[in-house]
């Protein structure tokens, strides 16, 4: 380890005449020396840092080594956090050593952790109709003009209705049209997750590093970060490092800003200022262009009545019309089954229980809610303020509005209560979720109950 820390000092050394000395301090001089086999060099930095460190660096940092060594070597990033074991190395240089032979590109650094969208969903693959042109109009824009057009742009629909796609979609094509922006991809939870590593760990000056060096910021998932104090105050000031350097902002949700009622009023200002853009369930000729290009991916051909008779039937869920694709082509090729309609109603039975009614959704969550507590859902409903039945009414307005994403104002009239109440119970659930994980565990239990 000693003889790969000096041959690393001299890389370093080497690194200083190629990058600026501001570059070096910040990126490079960070970078830990792991392992070096002869081949492979292994080096870790902080998660925070080394998707960029990767993404803007690794090309002369690979022409470093090369020049401290003399030859040609493979580079490995892995995460200071979580090294890997010989092993999990091993097999991590043997895939980039098989895509090397495929691609007939060697000698280049590849990574063991750095998560990648999938490029199946691209804009050429996004099936476009009524529901959904203007979001993807606009998400093209933007990705053919990061920081210029539609800035935040800001996405919502009800969940499996193509928002993840064009984000992916976005960033495939920033990637390819701008090879050298960073992007930095996230969710909400996974924003509020190393929130709270960071301060845990005292590393918030490298998380904002992470967040506030990104060219593209895109965030699936927002909403999850409303009512959550700390979260909202850093994400404030990220939104506007990036914002006022110009920098590409795009957020999706299951909302609209104006209906995150825990979402703090400056924030809900900066989403609505660019461009909002709302995606709807999408109209039958969509989804049988959608099952018919989900079908034409695994040369798969089903009759054109088949592929009506499934898009009558799924209306509200594009992800639903994909699945019933997958289990119509299990029972085809694993089952052995004809391609008849009998076999798609049959494949398609358990989805078509999964859709129930909203009206039967609200009762069976008040239902639940009161079993939990020895209660009746009149109580629930009621209004009497006793301790149990005062719980057991706020735990049922939170899962209703987790469940059905229905506005509060239509919650709070199904217990005759008014918008601030239903807002005070959200928060008042969900502190008590964070601070207690049995109480978490039986809303949780709770809600699996009444939607299963």
């Amino acid at each position: 380890m000693e003889d790969f820390r000096d041959l690393f000092a001299l890389v370093k050394e080497e690194l200083s005449n190629l990058v600026s000395a501001t570059i070096f301090n910040l990126w490079i001089d960070i970078i830990e020396p792991v392992s070096f086999d002869g081949t492979t060099a292994v080096l870790a930095a902080t998660s925070y840092r080394r998707p960029i460190i990767e993404k803007k660096y690794s090309t002369v940092i690979h022409e470093a080594f090369e020049k401290a060594l003399g030859f040609d070597a493979e580079i490995l990033f892995v995460d200071k956090e979580n090294e890997p074991t010989a092993p999990a190395i091993a097999d991590a240089r043997g895939e980039h050593l098989r895509h090397a032979a495929e691609t007939g590109r060697g000698g280049l650094h590849t990574t063991l952790t750095l998560p990648v969208l999938p490029h199946e969903n691209t804009f050429e693959t996004f099936i476009i109709g009524n529901s959904n042109k203007f979001a993807c109009a606009a998400a093209q824009a933007v990705a053919a003009n990061p920081g210029l057009r539609y800035n935040p742009l800001f996405i919502h629909s009800n969940p499996g209705l193509g928002k993840t796609h064009l984000l992916s979609a976005i960033q495939h094509e920033v990637e390819r049209l701008f090879p050298d922006l960073l992007i930095v991809s996230t969710t909400g939870e996974k924003f509020t997750n190393e929130m709270v590593a960071t301060i845990q760990h005292k590393t918030t000056a490298e998380f904002r590093q992470k967040y506030r060096s990104a060219d593209v910021l895109l965030v699936d998932d927002v909403q999850f970060i409303a009512g959550r104090e700390a979260t909202q105050e850093e994400f404030f000031h990220t939104f506007n490092s990036l914002a006022d350097y110009g920098k590409q902002i795009v957020l999706c949700s299951d909302r609209p800003p104006k209906e995150m009622d825990l979402l703090e009023d400056r924030l809900k200002s900066r989403f609505e200022k660019g461009l909002i853009a709302d995606i709807q369930a999408p109209e039958l000729e969509t989804r049988m262009a959608i099952i018919k290009r989900k079908a034409a991916a695994s040369h798969f051909d089903i009759p054109d009545d088949i592929v009506e008779y499934i898009a009558q039937q799924l209306k509200q869920n594009i992800r639903q019309l994909e699945g019933a694709v997958n289990l119509l082509e299990a029972f085809i090729k694993l089952k052995g089954m004809h391609l008849n309609m009998l076999t798609a109603q049959n494949a398609i039975a358990d989805i078509m229980s999964e859709e129930r009614p909203l009206p039967v959704t609200i009762d069976r969550i008040i239902e639940e809610c009161a079993r939990s507590w020895s209660l009746t859902p009149a109580d629930v409903r009621s209004k009497r303020r006793t301790a149990e039945i005062s719980k057991a009414r706020q735990t049922a307005m939170y899962i209703i509005g987790q469940v059905t994403h229905i506005a509060t104002t239509a919650i709070g009239k199904e217990f005759g209560r008014d918008h601030s109440t239903v807002v005070y119970a959200h928060e008042q659930i969900r502190n008590e979720m964070e601070r207690d994980p049995g109480f978490k565990k039986r809303v949780n239990d709770i809600t699996k109950a009444a939607t299963t």
